[in-house]
């Protein structure tokens, strides 16, 4: 308002003349009477004015010209000190100031006119009224002048009066304000000039205010004498004060400060009254209150002296301080470090409470200021060295709040006057603004208040939010210190502590949001530049909340404890999650965790064990944060808040038994924690974990369970006493399940890092879930299980980043003992694999193989899972996959085969059973449309199904579906290997890229043959599985398909098949074969009876052995054409062989005779051959060309054709050329059949070496069938073999012979192969051993005379077999015995009836040497002497022959051989080649004619004629063919052919005879004569035998053909001791009847007597056919003194003695005649 304007119009100052006139006129009138100057003054002023408005223009100026003098009435009027004079004066002055028309001379003046007023004590409001007019409607009052009007004021503020002192009060504080204005308006007017700078101050001389301008200078003046004052020292400037209150004084102070602060901080001089005035006095007026401890008295009634603190000035002090804090601290840093210390040592429990009241209300001041507090942060907390003055406060007022609960209350000082002793009434408590005020209920219980362990405070409303509106700070009026209401202080200290946390995080959210603008904006203008002040900015914010944080959540959590006020807690909870999102947001993870801690612990029931939060709370408690010497503690939640109960459930943790407790509070926590999670999840970072582990024991408590999706629902507790809820949180729980769910999906909108964090945090419970639930049974919690899963699910477009941690983990819930919670973890992750390939990615997942691969990769690693449900999940999955995008699997084909294909046997069935059904679906649906490099796989996991063990049926099923596939690949054969040649270049061009070779099964071979190759190695594994039906259907399947298919194959492949299939596949069934188990199978299960033939492990095996070599055997017959042009193939079939041998010389006679069977397979190989005739049939079938080739047979014998070779059509098919061999190389087969010479020999050699070890039972020995076709292999492979075919293998091969007939049988068959013992039939082994020689011996017929040489060894192997009919071949040690003298139970081994093998043996031999016996090998190798050798074992044996056939056979074998051998052997007498012989004939005829056993109890006379009759035949041979050509046959065997006739014609039935020694090739007759002869009496006598020798020996002897004298010697030496053992005979016969009396001699002498006679009578009959000169003379004598003794033996009583004695005597009457001349010595 101008009131220029108003007071300078022509109609004011027109009025103000006429007011001044008149004002005039009444004081000439007042005191016209008593004060005549005053009256003559006040008309003499009239016509000045009346002067002056006539002459000037400007009437004002001039007036004010003037005023001294226009003044000058109403002064004197006032001088009058009437009261009426006075006010009309004052009123008249008044109003020519209010036109400002007072020059300053003139405002002096009325100064001192007035300062007399006031000390006479006239009108002093009035005065008051005049001096701030004066004042305020000018600015000419400067200097003393001035200082007189305001100690004009101070000295009426202090009258009685109580009107004028509060007037003047208001006056003071008005002159006051008005001083520091006018300066300020000052240096508004001057700003625009320059200033010379101020003379430096180097004293601190308080009148150096030279530099100052007038307006200034006063106030500084002002300023300077009121802290004088209030220090209670002497102005310098106000002169004349008489006295003046420190409160008064503070309050002025206050008020400068308050309101002028901008001339404190832009003059120099006024910040060094602050700095060197103001702060001294306020630290010195502090001092009582610093000292002061509460105790010692009870009341302060008065200004006390120093020691007691003074409400008033305690109160104003503080009210200074908080303006000095707020304005100046950047002017007064250390002073307001001491402020704000002192301000914290005033909240100290021992201060009394009004004092502490007060603190509070100014620390709540500091606390809605964030930018002041900012400024403490990084005037003080941050610079080095100073006191962290910002985290003081806080923790300040946490220790205040914490000693509220703690301490006792002591009550206030002045508390004991009041007359309710200190407590609160009700309707103070309730009082206005609490929000227990519109409770209906008793004022105590509604009353929102905070209760701590039995301390109850109640709350009240003390400010709006954000302004800290105090009410003891203003109490300016009392003096003593007012009595503080229960609950006030902590009301204060809480609404400070919730604007604290309010201030700080708007102001650091609202300048972090611009900062982050700013960086957006900038980004977008130039992306590169980082802001430079950006550190700064945020180093102060986090320093700010280091500096607060332990403080305010100290307290905030013992509030929230505290707190049972709904809105209370509310607010405390707001506070706790606006500090922890804060925290987030800078990173400051400690802080934040411990505040997140703080609301997780206070939403689980108290003392809930979770570890999670107690180690969080551990590290933190751990800081006990000092402050000044009191500590804050971190207050655990108390469990004693009388809390209503909403919940009661079972808690997850294993520490409290039994049920917790829910309280509304828990829930309201809860809820905050879900409110903290949805909002700030981005900030939480790790401290997810704490958030979700504190939801889960939540979650579970309340019985929330998950659902499809992993939503959590309502659902009833299994064990325990289940969850007892209120209605109320029943209504609630959906809410809460659905703010659950809405809290995952919203991780949507998290970025990646904080979604990972969350996804960690998931994990990391879940882990802790897993290990709870081991080793007990209990529920599991699933909370975090079911969030991965709900988390995963919305986060599907970015699944990349999530899948690896969220998969990898829910893999290892998969593996968790606990079957509920396996279960989850399997339901999550086939869940998130089948959601993730239906959802439709950017770019589709055809596309991006890499993203289908990692979505496939963990139902993959579920096969490493060993649990039966978890694969039964995956599997499922598999299926349900299949089912959906099998089209679309592509590159993720091998990924879902290798899990179909992860089977093991210890899974179970079902599983299997699954998995296959899988398998099946890929095979009949998907094989076109997958990969042809998953064909491969494909073949594997089929095979891996066959090998399985669980269930037979799958095993062989899946061999039928490896069939099928190798159709597919027939049929599909061009275009698979199109395609998999593209990704074989593909394969190989990365592999070189690399440097590696291409890694590849079976790499050289063409990538289509190594597809075939994989399917037959597969099929190669299932034919050695340790189940039968599955071998025998893998062996099967292979060869057909090898068979139906093997054309398909590039020759060099075959050479893999061969080597790396075939025999690989031989050698693993040789090896399983030899090591299998012998024990017998007990009958399968169930009904199933296993044949004797398969009942071990061995012969089942056996049988796939059997199979195996069948199969490769035919492959070689059937491929020859394509072998053979494989380079190795000689190298093969020698392995071949190997493998044929092994098996043949296996213990296991259905094995070796299988293998034989083979051999004599492969042996009929002849090169085979195109037939043309055959394929018509096939071509009009449609069988594909190439297939034709391989159906057509290749049988024996056809004839070699190399055109048009299938080799050759496969080559213009493969684009190969064939590698011919060299000309008559393929026609060259010898090497091969020697090969199969030697396998043959090895096996026969093995085979028939008979067992080294004694009679063990195990022994095993080879059966008859497998040696007959072993033998009958023979033959065959003779005629391929005999152009080479020397001595050395004739050896070999015999005894090989030798040893297969050796071979005894076992008892329990032999009665299906031995012919019964009257029938004499050869054994087929025999049969066919002999047809081998027999083939061998036609071969050597025709062949070159070189071959001749062999007919020796024939015989020599014939011959040893004819000793079999006497000594049968032992097999080794091991006893065998005979059929006839055993029966077969009894019998391990029964020795072969050798008997008719030997004789037609010895046939063949005969017939033979018929054939033979000239030929020089025979005559050289003295094959006669080995003839006659052999014969003579059976010979010699005669009636202990093990047949009687045999040595009767011999006999006239013999007999045969002689004579053709006879005449040969007289021929080559010269050569000398038979020397030899003729010694052997010699032992042959004696062994047979006196032969050391004895006939046969039971022989017939007829038989024994019989016998005597082959005696006689042999004698006369002799006399035939031996005697008459003595003279070309050694002496020496003549000789013994003589003794032999000798012993013949004396007896030949005595076994004495056999005994005798030759000596000198003649034996020693009187030996012979003096043995007894001790035969029993049944012996019969050969007596035609004896009678032909006889007569044979005495023709011999008499015949004139001796060739040498010796001889006819030695038979005439022999008569002689004959004729005289006779004579001997006869005596004693004689005597000894002579004294036997009538008893008869023995049977034995008789015989021998009748024996003796007979033979004389032959003598007499020789002697008369003989030449008389021939005889000699001893003899006739001898022969004359016989006669004598005969006569005598005429007496016996023996008729057969007595016919005989007719007959000896009478050929005697030849020579009785008469005596011519004298006979001496014989000789005439």
């Amino acid at each position: 308002m101008s009131v220029k304007m108003s007071t300078s119009s022509p109609e004011a100052v027109k009025k103000l003349v006429e007011n001044m006139q008149a004002d005039l006129r009444s004081l000439s009138m007042e005191c016209k009477k008593k004060f005549p100057p005053v009256k003559e003054a006040a008309e003499s002023g009239i016509v000045k004015i009346k002067t002056i408005a006539a002459r000037n223009t400007d009437i004002l100026a001039a007036l004010k010209e003037n005023s001294s003098e226009v003044v000058q009435p109403f002064l004197m009027g006032c001088g009058t000190k009437e009261p009426k004079i006075t006010q009309l004066c004052l009123a008249a002055i008044q109003r020519l100031m209010s036109h400002e028309v007072v020059s300053e001379a003139a405002a002096g003046n009325i100064i001192n006119m007035l300062w007399q007023l006031m000390e006479n004590g006239l009108e002093e409001l009035k005065l008051l009224q005049t001096v701030l007019v004066l004042l305020t409607t000018n600015t000419i009052v400067h200097d003393e002048v001035l200082s007189k009007a305001i100690v004009l004021c101070f000295r009426l503020h202090f009258t009685k009066d109580n009107i004028t002192n509060n007037t003047a009060a208001a006056t003071v504080r008005q002159v006051v304000t008005v001083v520091f204005e006018r300066m300020v308006a000052e240096d508004e007017k001057f700003k625009g000039l320059t200033e010379e700078p101020p003379a430096v101050q180097g004293n601190s001389n308080r009148r150096s205010v030279s530099t100052l301008r007038p307006s200034a200078k006063d106030a500084y003046m002002l300023f300077q004498d009121l802290c004088q004052l209030v220090n209670a020292d002497a102005p310098y400037w106000l002169v004349g004060m008489t006295e003046m209150t420190r409160t008064f004084g503070l309050e002025l102070l206050e008020s400068v400060l308050n309101d002028f602060p901008e001339v404190f901080l832009q003059h120099q001089e006024f910040s060094f009254l602050l700095k060197e005035r103001v702060c001294p006095l306020v630290i010195k007026l502090f001092s009582p209150n610093i000292k002061f401890r509460q105790g010692s008295c009870s009341s302060a009634s008065s200004p006390a002296p120093v020691e007691k603190p003074y409400f008033p000035i305690c109160m104003r002090l503080l009210r200074v301080v908080s303006v000095l804090i707020k304005h100046f601290y950047s002017l007064l840093v250390t002073e307001c470090e001491i402020f704000l210390s002192l301000l914290v040592k005033f909240l100290d429990g021992e201060k009394p409470q009004w004092l502490r009241a007060v603190a509070v209300e100014s620390v709540h001041r500091l606390c809605v200021q964030p930018h002041l507090l900012r400024s403490f942060c990084q005037s003080y907390d941050m610079k080095p060295h100073s006191t962290k003055v910002f985290r003081d406060i806080v923790n300040a007022l946490g220790s205040f709040i914490q000693s509220l609960f703690i301490l006792p209350n002591t009550g206030n000082t002045s508390s004991t006057g009041t007359p309710a002793g200190g407590s609160v009434s009700g309707s103070q408590a309730s009082g206005p603004g609490g929000p227990g005020a519109a409770g209906a209920g008793g004022a105590l219980t509604t009353q929102a208040a905070f209760e701590y362990r039995g301390t109850w405070i109640p709350l009240m409303s003390v400010s709006v939010q954000g302004s800290a509106k105090a009410t003891y700070l203003e109490m300016l009026d009392k003096v003593e210190p007012p009595s503080i209401p229960e609950g006030y202080a902590m009301s204060v200290a809480f609404s400070a502590l919730l604007d604290l946390v309010r201030g700080i995080t708007l102001m650091i959210e609202r300048e972090l949001a611009t900062q982050e603008q700013e960086a957006a904006m900038r980004e977008e203008a130039e992306p590169v530049l980082s802001p430079p002040q950006e550190p700064m900015a945020h180093e102060v914010w986090e320093e700010m909340v280091n500096a607060c944080w332990c403080g305010l959540l100290a307290a905030l959590s013992l509030l929230l404890d505290a707190s049972t006020d709904e809105t209370a807690t509310e607010n405390i909870l707001k506070a706790e999650l606006s500090m922890a999102s804060l925290c987030g947001r800078l990173g400051l993870v400690t802080p934040r965790d411990a505040f997140i801690t703080a609301i997780c612990k206070a939403s689980l029931p108290p003392h809930y064990a979770l570890t999670i939060l107690s180690s969080n709370a551990a590290n933190l408690s751990n800081k006990v944060y000092s402050i000044q010497g009191q500590s804050v503690q971190m207050v655990s939640p108390s469990s004693e808040s009388h809390q209503q109960v909403v919940a009661v459930g079972q808690p997850l943790t294993a520490q409290p038994q039994g049920t917790v407790v829910l309280t509304a509070k828990n829930i309201q926590c809860m809820r905050t924690l879900l409110n903290l999670a949805h909002c700030h999840g981005a900030y939480l970072g790790t401290s997810w974990q704490l958030v979700l582990a504190t939801l889960q024991h939540l979650v579970w408590i309340l019985g929330l369970k998950p659902s499809v999706g992993g939503v959590l629902k309502p659902g009833r507790a299994v064990e325990g006493p289940s969850t007892v809820l209120t209605t109320a949180v029943m209504t609630d729980l959906p809410v809460i399940s659905n703010i659950l769910s809405r809290l995952f999906e919203s991780s949507q909108y998290l970025d990646d890092v904080s979604l990972h964090h969350l996804i960690n945090a998931l994990c990391s419970l879940s882990m802790e879930a897993m290990e709870m639930a081991y080793g007990n049974n209990k529920e599991p919690s699933l909370f975090a299980v079911a969030k991965l899963l709900e988390t995963g699910l919305v986060n599907m477009d970015r699944i990349e980043i999530l899948w690896r941690p969220l998969t990898a983990h829910l893999l290892e819930v998969c593996q968790h003992p606990n079957t509920r919670m396996r279960e989850w973890g399997a339901e999550a992750i086939t869940s998130l694999i089948k959601a993730g390939l239906s959802y439709k990615h950017e770019p589709p997942l055809s596309q991006n193989q890499r993203l289908q691969l990692l979505l496939l990769n963990p139902l993959k690693e579920l096969s490493n899972v060993l649990h039966a449900d978890i694969r039964q999940k995956q599997l499922e999955c598999v299926l349900q996959i299949l089912q959906n995008q099998g089209d679309s699997l592509g590159p993720g084909w091998p990924l879902v085969l290798g899990v179909i294909g992860a089977i093991r046997n210890d899974q179970g069935e079902s599983l299997i059973r699954t998995a296959f059904q899988c398998l099946q679906l890929v095979v009949t649906d998907f094989l076109p449309t997958m990969p042809c490099m998953c064909l491969q796989i494909v073949v594997d996991v089929a095979g891996s199904f066959g090998l399985q063990n669980q269930e037979l049926n799958i095993s062989l099923t899946s061999i039928g579906l490896l069939w099928n596939i190798s159709d597919y690949f027939f049929q599909r054969g061009e275009a698979i290997t199109e395609e998999l040649e593209k990704e074989e270049a593909v394969l190989l061009k990365q592999a070189q890229d690399k440097g590696e070779p291409l890694n590849r099964p079976f790499h050289p071979a063409p990538p289509f043959d190594c597809l075939w190759l994989c399917l037959y190695a597969k099929l190669g594994e299932l034919c050695v599985d340790p189940r039968p039906a599955v071998r025998k259907s893998a062996g099967q399947t292979m060869f057909s398909t090898i068979a139906a298919h093997g054309t398909l194959l590039q020759p060099s492949t075959w050479n893999i098949v061969v080597w790396k299939v075939l025999f690989h596949l031989l050698d693993c069934v040789r090896k399983s074969s030899t090591t299998a188990d012998k024990e017998k199978i007990e009958s399968g299960g169930g009904n199933i009876l296993i044949h004797h033939s398969r009942d071990t492990a061995e012969k089942q095996w056996a049988e796939t052995w059997v199979l195996t070599l069948a199969g490769v055997a035919r492959i070689f017959n059937t491929r020859r054409y394509l072998l053979q042009q494989l380079g190795d193939f000689f190298k093969a079939w020698e392995v071949l062989l190997d493998h044929i041998q092994s098996a043949a010389l296996s213990k296991n006679n259905e094995v070796s005779l299988a293998a034989l069977k083979s051999f004599q397979e492969i042996l009929q190989l002849v090169t085979p051959v195109k037939d043309t005739d055959k394929p018509d049939a096939l071509a009009a079938m449609d069988v594909p060309h190439v297939l034709m080739e391989s159906l057509q047979g290749s049988g024996p014998g056809r004839p070699l054709v190399r055109s048009d070779s299938l080799a050759e059509r496969l080559a213009q098919r493969y684009g190969v050329q064939p590698s011919l061999p060299p000309p008559g190389e393929e026609l060259d087969d010898s090497a091969l059949w020697w090969s199969a010479w030697n396998t043959w020999y090895r096996v026969g050699t093995e085979c028939t070496r008979p067992p080294s070890g004694g009679t063990d039972k195990l022994v095993f020995v080879p059966s008859q069938p497998f040696l007959t076709a072993l033998i009958q292999i023979f033959p065959a492979l003779y005629q391929h073999i005999a152009g080479g075919f020397s001595m050395e293998d004739l050896k070999k091969l015999g005894v090989i012979l030798y040893g297969a007939v050796s071979v005894p049988i076992s008892s329990d068959s032999s009665p299906f192969i031995l012919p019964s013992y009257t029938e004499a039939v050869l054994t087929s082994l025999q049969e066919a051993v002999l047809t081998a020689l027999d083939v061998l011996q036609k071969a050597i017929c025709v062949g070159s005379e070189n071959l001749q040489v062999m007919y020796p060894a024939i015989f020599e192997q014939l011959l040893l077999f004819v000793e079999f009919s006497c000594k049968p071949p032992q097999y080794g040690k091991m006893e065998t015995k005979h059929v006839a003298n055993a029966k077969y139970n009894q019998a391990e081994w029964v020795a072969l009836n050798y008997v008719p093998f030997a004789e037609r043996s010895l046939e063949v031999v005969v017939d033979l040497y018929h054939k033979t016996a000239c030929h020089k090998a025979v005559i050289t190798e003295k094959v006669l002497q080995n003839i006659i050798k052999t014969l003579r074992i059976p010979l010699g044996l005669k009636y202990a022959c093990p047949a009687e056939s045999t040595w009767k056979l011999a006999v006239s074998s013999l007999l045969k051989v002689l004579s053709i051998g006879l005449p040969v052997a007289r021929q080559q007498a010269s050569s000398g080649k038979f020397d030899t012989m003729w010694p052997e004939l010699a032992n042959a005829f004696e062994d047979f004619l006196f032969t050391k056993s004895t006939p046969p109890d039971n022989l017939s006379i007829q038989e024994f004629q019989k016998n005597e009759a082959v005696d006689v035949e042999v004698v006369q041979l002799i006399s035939t063919e031996i005697l008459p050509f003595a003279n070309f046959i050694p002496k020496e065997f003549v000789g013994r052919i003589m003794s032999m006739l000798n012993k013949g014609s004396i007896h030949s039935q005595s076994s004495s005879f056999t005994d005798l020694e030759v000596n000198t090739h003649c034996y020693d007759w009187v030996t012979v004569l003096h043995i007894k002869i001790k035969a029993e009496m049944d012996i019969r006598m050969r007596e035609e035998f004896s009678k032909v020798c006889f007569e044979t020996l005495l023709q011999f002897s008499f015949s004139n053909k001796v060739s040498t004298p010796q001889e006819g010697y030695i038979s005439r030496m022999a008569l002689s001791v004959l004729l005289q053992r006779a004579q001997d005979v006869l005596r004693r016969y004689v005597e000894d009847e002579r004294l036997s009396g009538r008893c008869p001699l023995p049977r034995q002498q008789v015989t021998e007597i009748i024996f003796v006679l007979k033979a004389i009578s032959t003598l007499m009959d020789s002697l008369k056919k003989t030449q008389p000169e021939n005889v000699d003379g001893n003899v006739w004598a001898q022969v004359i003194a016989l006669y004598p003794t005969l006569v005598e033996c005429i007496t016996c009583s023996s008729p057969e003695v007595s016919s005989a004695l007719k007959d000896a005597l009478g050929p005697f009457k030849d020579f009785m005649q008469p005596p011519v001349s004298k006979v001496q010595n014989g000789e005439s």
